[in-house]
């Protein structure tokens, strides 16, 4: 996996070179008529070629209304949750590249031209947009505690990953977003995101962009402790089906270590005295190290399987047009 940073050029003096190729904007919305005209027309002054799709997802206000004044493309999508509008978007639209942007006005349009500058120039699959911050109440601290501790776990477990993983910034490439599954429903899909592109070992890079508080009267859809399990747990069940011998040979060395802890005594027992007094410790103990050898077999049989659609995705993933790339 190649990761490449900003080369620290200013973003207002960032031109970019990819008039030629298509370049959707999109933007899932959800109760964000305060916001959505600003965000609409600051990405049509960053990317004047862009074609700008919002997403409304069962808004009760004004959203689309906003949005298509604005000069948005207006569609709907009527399963709840941003997971299911990005499905919906990676399946509708083409294009040589995506931006993705919240519709909240939080993040830096202008930062945009050299997001997809990068992701053309080095042909990366996707660009992240790394959140700056100088406004505390930008950025709550329970936001930020959880995307370290959520993005820590993510290098941990899978080897490598990016700065900033609950990023609502992104530029893909075609071949990303046509070979991304799409399977969470909620706020998980961002890490859904970043381990696609890690499972295929694809070209990525990183973009800081400022993000700033909230107009007054728009207000976050992000619980911290209920997203934030959400995405715990859709992380545990991407290392599951991604890495199934790690997720169960962990689970089978803590069954045999506590096996072995309780058949201790009953060992103990029959080496000094030949008989086995504690049968209800010896029982549980030998349920115990059944269990940790069928985890660990399990574990090798749907590794071999994991690698199998590993290879399939990758295919697929090869089977679609490269991005464009200048030549050096």
């Amino acid at each position: 996996m190649q990761e490449d940073q900003n080369s620290g050029e200013p973003i207002s003096q960032v031109t970019l070179p990819v008039a030629a190729h298509r370049v959707a904007v999109l933007i899932p919305c959800y109760n964000e008529e305060v916001t959505i005209g600003s965000v609409v027309r600051e990405m049509r002054a960053a990317l004047p070629e862009a074609a700008i799709y919002v997403y409304d997802n069962n808004s009760s206000d004004q959203t689309i209304t906003c949005a298509r004044a604005a000069g948005a493309i207006t569609r709907r999508e009527k399963l709840q949750g941003k997971g299911h509008v990005i499905r919906r978007m990676f399946a509708d639209i083409e294009a040589d590249f995506y931006v993705l942007i919240d519709g909240d006005g939080t993040y830096e349009a202008a930062a945009a031209p050299a997001m997809v500058r990068l992701a053309y120039e080095n042909a990366h699959d996707t660009v992240m947009g790394v959140r700056v911050h100088e406004q505390a109440a930008a950025y709550r601290a329970g936001h930020v505690l959880g995307n370290k501790v959520l993005t820590g776990l993510v290098v941990s477990l899978f080897g490598r990953g990016q700065s900033d993983m609950l990023s609502g910034y992104r530029v893909f490439s075609r071949r990303f977003v046509k070979s991304f599954p799409a399977l969470s429903s909620g706020f998980e899909t961002e890490t859904e995101f970043t381990v696609h592109a890690l499972q295929l070992n694809m070209s990525m890079g990183e973009v800081s962009t400022r993000y700033v508080e909230r107009p007054e009267g728009s207000f976050s859809k992000l619980n911290t402790y209920r997203d934030g399990f959400k995405i715990l747990g859709t992380i545990i069940n991407l290392l599951k089906q991604e890495r199934p011998f790690l997720f169960f040979g962990f689970i089978g060395g803590c069954l045999a270590v506590l096996g072995g802890l309780i058949g201790l005594r009953s060992i103990l027992d029959f080496i000094e005295t030949h008989t086995v007094p504690h049968l209800p410790s010896a029982v549980l103990a030998t349920g115990l190290e059944i269990l940790a050898a069928l985890s660990l077999v399990c574990g090798v049989i749907l590794n071999s399987v994991a690698l199998g659609r590993q290879e399939i995705k990758r295919l697929a993933y090869l089977g679609l047009q490269a991005p464009p790339r200048i030549d050096v």
